[in-house]
């Protein structure tokens, strides 16, 4: 008897887990809430938890912090644990400050753009018409999930596929998955999330 109990258990998980593709009338709802209310975001200011996944590692690497957006681009990750550094993606530069130790990587490169682009499009939900990406749209439990596959060769080196996790009643996402080539991956899970709130632009300073 038990162990029919945990077959039906295990069934019914698997049944949860299960990804469904949106129909065409749910994907076009889905895109024009999320285009609707995503029109007017400003700025977005967020506690996050991110794991790092890597294969030859036992345990994954759990970090936490904050993160600040503008609608200018402005990027900054603030690590607060284990360890205090900071990263900010600004006018096509990455400044970084580890502990006190700052540098600035020059970021004319296509490839930092890119970077900068996938990261901010993430969090905002605007990357459903980039035609860089192969896009897919699923259910997959309670949120909607979007899979996003690189088409740039540059790009397919550093990640493979981002995943966008939103809640079904929210139009910004709630978590991002970057699929690295090897299968490592990095999951970020946003928390105490608030949309349109004032930034103060030394945020991203160096």
């Amino acid at each position: 008897m038990k162990y029919i109990v945990l077959f039906c258990t295990l069934f019914t998980f698997s049944l949860l887990a299960q990804e469904t593709k949106l129909t065409a009338q749910e994907l076009s709802a889905f895109k024009q809430r999320v285009e609707q209310e995503t029109k007017s975001l400003k700025s977005i200011r967020t506690d996050f938890e991110q794991s790092k996944h890597m294969a030859f590692l036992s345990n994954d690497i759990q970090s936490k912090g904050k993160m600040y957006l503008r609608s200018d681009g402005s990027l900054k990750w603030e690590y607060t644990s284990p360890n205090v550094y900071s990263v900010i993606f600004k006018n096509n530069s990455i400044l970084i400050n580890d502990n006190g130790k700052k540098s600035t990587v020059s970021g004319e490169q296509d490839m930092f753009k890119k970077i900068n682009h996938l990261i901010s499009g993430s969090v905002s939900g605007k990357l459903f018409d980039d035609k860089e990406f192969n896009i897919s749209y699923y259910k997959s439990g309670k949120n909607i999930l979007v899979k996003l596959i690189p088409n740039n060769k540059t790009l397919k080196k550093y990640i493979s596929e981002v995943n966008l996790y939103f809640p079904q009643q929210d139009a910004t996402v709630s978590k991002v998955k970057l699929i690295e080539p090897s299968g490592d991956f990095t999951l970020i899970t946003f928390i105490n999330k608030e949309l349109n709130v004032q930034i103060d632009p030394s945020i991203f300073n160096h």
